[in-house]
């Protein structure tokens, strides 16, 4: 049986745009994809801390070093510039690799800087 579990997850991002004419899907620093070993185009949810929405959407990879956290397409109507957001990434594993897998956390500041990586 696999089990889907909590990969990574990018915690409380600030959004800095929306684009509501572009393809759907959720851009992302690369930098932060590469710390919390999520993949462009991977699935992934993001959570609306400020109004509750969740939605599941794909990422794209946003300038290195930019902070960039950007809903694109219609996602673009469920959050706001300045909203935080959690991302999370999940995995399909076997029992005993879940029981052993621990996930990737990565903290960020106001300006999408990673803080710190810890697991969880």
């Amino acid at each position: 049986m696999q089990l889907n579990m909590l990969k990574s997850k990018i915690h409380m991002a600030t959004l800095t745009g929306t684009e509501l004419y572009y393809q759907g899907s959720i851009a992302i620093d690369q930098d932060l994809l590469d710390a919390a070993a999520i993949l462009p185009g991977e699935q992934v949810h993001v959570l609306n801390v400020n109004n509750g929405n969740r939605l599941i959407t794909y990422t794209i990879s946003g300038e290195r070093g930019s902070g960039t956290i950007e809903l694109n397409g219609p996602a673009a109507r469920l959050g706001e510039t300045g909203d935080q957001v959690v991302i999370i990434s999940y995995a399909q594993m076997d029992e005993p690799e879940a029981k052993a897998y621990e996930a990737l956390v990565v903290h960020v500041d106001e300006k999408n800087t990673i803080k710190i990586l810890t697991t969880e």
